[in-house]
């Protein structure tokens, strides 16, 4: 379950939102002017989390890392058939 709360109150109350996370399985949700801020959550569940996000930044990595810098500017123009080249107005023709 999830509880939203305002900073101002969940300052005065620290100890009882910590103890319904632990202790309650809830998250809490702290929120200033009714937008969210911050959520308190375990250690338990935060350690789910970061198993959760860890393997889809490994993929990410090891995907770029394949497609790497192997292939040149002039590879990838003939690649997709792509003729014009891009030229900054500014610079003097030649």
């Amino acid at each position: 379950m999830t509880y939203e709360i305002p900073v101002t109150q969940a300052r005065a109350e620290l100890a009882d939102l910590i103890n319904r996370v632990v202790y309650g399985d809830e998250r809490v949700v702290v929120t200033r002017h009714g937008k969210p801020l911050v959520a308190l959550v375990s250690a338990a569940d935060l350690e789910k989390l970061e198993a959760l996000r860890e393997p889809a930044d490994e993929q990410v990595i090891s995907s770029v890392s394949r497609i790497g810098g192997s292939t040149s500017v002039a590879g990838e123009q003939r690649r997709f058939g792509i003729a014009a080249h891009h030229q900054d107005p500014g610079a003097p023709r030649g």
